[in-house]
């Protein structure tokens, strides 16, 4: 019988709930890790770090959507991420495909769809609904963005969100303990990856990466 791990990463509890039962439902003995925020899905990750699969709701608190799976791909590569939204918008499942997400679930799927969707990435599979199609029209910027940030090191992608989110060096520094020239150093080759010249320049690009996302879809 397959054993697997699985972080499931929403901060609604009866949705998590319904995950829990339908990941309880497949074939094996499974141990299941809830997170109900992204600061939770972080630590989950860190101590589980040989998990199956994490089922990730973009809109969670905390997350700040796409730029949240971008973190978490470059931490945990290789861990599958499972996109699992109230959104069903063709561009948001199209760059989180390009972040490297292996599958789309919408929230308004049934039981027995979002368990074969499960069971597909397990097997290794991308999974995307039948009814949905990536939009094919990406944003080229968004796109050129994406491709550059998957050229930084974790280290770096980390000090991208935390600029994202308004913090100076020092805190930046404070925040994953190391030295605030070490922070100065990260900033400066984050900025030349990115092509741009300025921190706020930096912060601007990565507003784009969420522009348009539902965040009330949750």
């Amino acid at each position: 019988m397959m054993s697997h791990t699985f972080i499931v990463a929403d901060d609604h509890p009866l949705f998590r709930g319904a995950l829990r039962e339908i990941l309880s439902s497949l074939p094996g003995e499974h141990q299941i890790v809830e997170a109900k925020d992204f600061d939770e899905a972080v630590a989950a990750l860190a101590r589980y770090q040989e998990a199956d699969l994490l089922l990730l709701d973009l809109a969670m608190p905390g997350s700040d959507g796409l730029s949240g799976l971008a973190l978490l791909r470059a931490e945990h590569a290789g861990i599958p991420v499972a996109i699992v939204s109230g959104s069903e918008d063709g561009r948001l499942i199209r760059h989180a495909l390009d972040l490297g997400a292996s599958g789309f679930i919408p929230k308004s799927s049934g039981f027995e769809e979002i368990r074969a969707a499960i069971a597909s990435i397990l097997g290794g599979d991308v999974h995307l609904p039948p009814h949905i199609l990536p939009d094919g029209e990406s944003d080229p910027e968004v796109a050129e963005l994406i491709g550059r940030m998957r050229t930084l090191t974790p280290q770096q992608t980390r000090v991208l969100t935390m600029l994202g989110k308004g913090l100076l060096n020092k805190q930046i520094a404070y925040e994953l303990g190391i030295s605030e020239a070490t922070i100065k150093a990260h900033v400066s080759a984050v900025l030349g990856k990115l092509g741009v010249d300025s921190r706020t320049q930096a912060v601007i690009r990565l507003s784009r990466l969420n522009a348009g996302r539902d965040g009330s879809a949750t």
